[in-house]
């Protein structure tokens, strides 16, 4: 995910965009089931009683400090970073260093003292696990004068029992309240697109005491994959003239943010990334609820705006100059905004296919406008009360194409067992355990792990693990590095959730037969049914690792969804792996007949059986590295060539899978691929191809493997003359039906490390074909966004859709694909 960095978006910098000046450089980017499971039985659930999908200005007041005690204040915090310091603390409540959260006394100092301290990965260092960081904040309101700087590999909580509030000061200096990338110099701190491992959740946020006319922000978060905002209020002006903001993101290659209320504002979120998932927002008279500068792809799901002037606005750059690419909008509501939708796509437009929009099941109250184009209204509003059922304008294959259209279109006809009982699509936040009292977890630590990266600690893990499942326990893995050389097994039951991106690390012998591959953890038996969530922690390797699976799950949930929030694969290229740029530097211009076996990292990164089914997984990345990640610097980390060989196999023959805000990328033979299943939502998946592709390709180092139905490029690209055939897929779907994809980014950036491939008006030649479907399939994809690809779609061998046809703002987009 480090690519971007190469790339610049078509925007000039030290220009306005949407009314923000934006400074030189801050556009450049890098390169549940039941077995027969009834609508009724499963019911979308967030943890967050505040955030109302409907119109609600929340107080600025201080929260009442007596509410329900939030366990993580309380439990022992024996967390540690084994390849960090000596020393290092890895928990920080802000008051252990003099914040006092009255309202009164200015935090800043404090607070910022609670996120450097301990030698963290601050000013002018490139990027680090070594040094992870949970800063939490007390019920409170920690009034502050200047910015609250984010550090790298942090995670920023309050107790959402009572949100701790961030205040901002009437003399306030600077431009956010917390700023996730800041600006030290002409450059971000960060390449945005490296900013990985980062939340933020818990707060309130209130800009209401800075002037009304001062440009303000409530957070900066240019970011990448790995990080999440999580329920959080921004409380701004909304007074005449305000020129305050909510989110401020200029760049990046997100990412999540869910369950997220906007009262007031010049423009509520300021919006500009490659891509993103956005869930369970609600906005409350802002001028402009949503502004993109840019972007290539943004999925939405339950976006509720409500007193608005405009709802959403994609029209930077005008007719002739479109930065937009696409959005996906669904489950949503627009109620008293007069427009809704402020686009400039048109005929003429240029891009061509910027601009594209998709609108389902979209209800709209007393708005004159839902889409308003360059010379006017595209689709009316009404007075009144409707649901726009499907619309879109863009380029469509049904299947075959391109037509340009703008209206009317057939939603997807959604399966029963991936609804809630009102009809749209099941949702569920990452559960925080907010009412659990601390008797009601396990620490591993306590149970006898280490954590240190070198103890080997399977058998600790295994007994915490056992016990808390059968005792009705939450486990709790401390901060560290947990190594382990056998298959930890999680039984049904077990919830289990970890301290500041804790790292369970597979090693040794047992893992390292791709002939033999086995399971680091491996979530219930074949035929075992139950219910497990997982969520805040890191599965990774060490050393060769052949036949590491790193992520089985075989069980099938018979009532609620089982669920796995933020619990992501990172392959190589860290502190520990022994697979850096040492070990593991590329080889651009050596023929590469044969892989070194010290660099062969995984088997497969996640495998959905077919025995399983039900299963939840909201912002989860699948990541085998492309760079050094604990370097000081950039030109420290150079990039890496690792071998894994599959992606996320989902073979689940019952279905109902939810994928929202996944990520997969890097792996030799594909990145996502569904085999005989069905009924599998998703919202805005992204993949990228290995770098190091075609050299070698993808018949080396792994032989396919039929038992789970691998590609076979040695036969399928046999005679073929075109290009780079022999390249891993990044979506194929084979003998699957009812899939739904909301928002899809298949990029493919490089040939042997060399991106002019896929550059702005190149051929497009980085492979021949980028998403396969295969047998007898049928999906559904909303906005198809692929790069670096000439086909941008396959059917059993034959090409659908020529990248030349749908050209945008720098990916290929088809806004509206779906099979016979």
């Amino acid at each position: 995910m480090h690519i971007r960095s190469l790339l610049t978006l078509p925007i000039l910098a030290g220009t306005l965009v949407q009314g923000i000046a934006i400074p030189a450089g801050h556009f450049t980017t890098d390169g549940m089931h039941a077995r027969h499971a009834k609508p009724h039985h499963l019911e979308s659930r967030s943890s967050f009683p505040l955030l109302s999908r409907k119109s609600t200005n929340v107080s600025t007041a201080a929260p009442v400090a007596d509410g329900p005690a939030y366990w993580l204040e309380s439990i022992a915090h024996q967390g540690v970073s084994p390849l960090g310091p000596s020393g290092y603390t890895v928990f920080r409540n802000v008051q252990d260093f003099g914040a006092t959260g009255d309202g009164i006394t200015d935090d800043t100092a404090a607070i910022n003292e609670a996120m450097s301290s301990g030698g963290r990965c601050g000013q002018g260092c490139f990027s680090s696990t070594t040094t992870p960081a949970v800063v939490y904040f007390p019920a409170g309101t920690y009034r502050i004068s200047a910015p609250i700087f984010d550090y790298y590999n942090t995670i920023i909580t309050g107790n959402p029992n009572a949100l701790p509030v961030l205040k901002a000061s009437s003399d306030f200096e600077g431009g956010y309240l917390i700023d996730g990338d800041p600006y030290f110099g002409p450059g971000l701190n960060w390449p945005a697109t490296t900013v990985f491992w980062r939340q933020v959740r818990n707060l309130i946020l209130d800009t209401t005491d800075v002037a009304a006319t001062s440009q303000i922000s409530g957070i900066h978060w240019p970011t990448a994959q790995a990080t999440s905002l999580q329920n959080i209020v921004f409380q701004l002006s909304a007074d005449e003239g305000t020129e305050h903001q909510g989110i401020f993101c200029e760049s990046g290659s997100a990412g999540f943010a869910g369950d997220l209320v906007f009262n007031g504002g010049k423009i509520a979120a300021a919006l500009g990334n490659q891509q993103f998932t956005m869930r369970n927002l609600t906005f409350n008279g802002a001028k402009t609820a949503i502004s993109h500068f840019w972007n290539w792809g943004w999925t939405y799901q339950d976006i509720n705006i409500n007193d608005c002037d405009v709802g959403i606005d994609i029209s930077t750059g005008g007719s002739d100059e479109q930065s937009v690419g696409s959005i996906t909008l669904f489950d949503s509501s627009f109620a008293n905004t007069p427009v809704a939708i402020k686009s400039a796509q048109s005929e003429s437009s240029t891009p061509h296919t910027a601009g594209s929009i998709i609108l389902e099941n979209v209800s709209i109250d007393n708005v004159a406008t839902v889409v308003e184009g360059p010379a006017g209204t595209v689709l009316a509003g009404s007075t009144g009360s409707s649901v726009i059922a499907g619309w879109g304008q863009g380029n469509q294959y049904i299947p075959d194409g391109p037509t340009r259209f703008a209206g009317d279109i057939t939603p997807v006809s959604r399966a029963a067992g991936l609804l809630a009982s009102d009809g749209k699509y099941y949702q569920r936040s990452k559960p925080q355990y907010e009412l659990l009292p601390v008797s009601a977890f396990a620490s591993v630590r306590d149970g006898g792990a280490t954590g240190d990266a070198t103890t080997d600690d399977t058998e600790a893990l295994q007994a915490v693990i056992d016990t808390a499942a059968a005792a009705g326990q939450v486990v709790f893995i401390d901060a560290g590095v947990y190594k382990v050389t056998s298959t930890l097994h999680i039984p049904a039951g077990s919830k289990i959730v970890g301290e500041a991106f804790a790292v369970i690390l597979s090693s040794g012998e047992f893992f390292n037969n791709q002939n033999e591959p086995k399971p680091v953890i491996q979530v219930g038996q074949a035929g075992s049914e139950g219910h497990v969530e997982l969520s805040d922690f890191i599965i990774s390797t060490q050393g060769p690792q052949a036949g590491a699976t790193l992520i089985e799950w075989n069980l099938a949930s018979t009532s609620d969804p089982s669920g796995m929030w933020e619990v992501h694969a990172r392959v190589g290229g860290f502190a520990g792996s022994h697979q850096t740029s040492n070990e593991c530097a590329k080889t651009p211009d050596t023929v590469v007949t044969e892989a070194d076996e010290n660099c062969i990292v995984a088997y497969m990164l996640m495998h959905i059986t077919p025995s399983s089914s039900n299963l939840y997984m909201e912002n989860i990345w699948l990541w085998v590295s492309d760079h050094d990640i604990d370097v000081q610097t950039e030109a420290d980390g150079g990039q890496i060539t690792l071998y894994s060989g599959r992606g996320l196999n989902i073979e689940s023959t019952k279905g109902n899978i939810w994928l929202s805000g996944t990520s997969v990328e890097h792996n030799v033979l594909y990145e996502y691929q569904f085999i005989s299943t069905h009924n599998v939502y998703m919202g805005q998946i992204q993949t990228e191809t290995a770098y190091y592709q075609s050299n070698p390709n993808a018949l080396i180092p792994f032989t396919p493997n039929p038992a789970i139905h691998d590609p076979d490029f040695a036969a399928s690209c046999e005679g073929s003359s075109q290009g780079h055939c022999e390249v891993g897929w990044g979506l194929r779907v084979v003998d699957s039906h009812d899939l739904s994809v909301y928002g899809a980014g298949l990029y493919s950036f490089f040939d042997n490390y060399d991106a002019t491939c896929s550059a702005y008006g190149s051929d497009h030649n980085c492979q021949n074909s980028i998403f396969s479907i295969e047998g007898d399939s049928s999906i559904t994809v909303y906005n198809l966004n692929t790069l670096g690809a000439q086909s941008m779609v396959n059917r059993n061998g034959e090409s659908l859709a020529s990248y030349s046809d749908n050209i945008g703002v720098f990916t290929n987009n088809i806004a509206y694909f779906k099979t016979e």
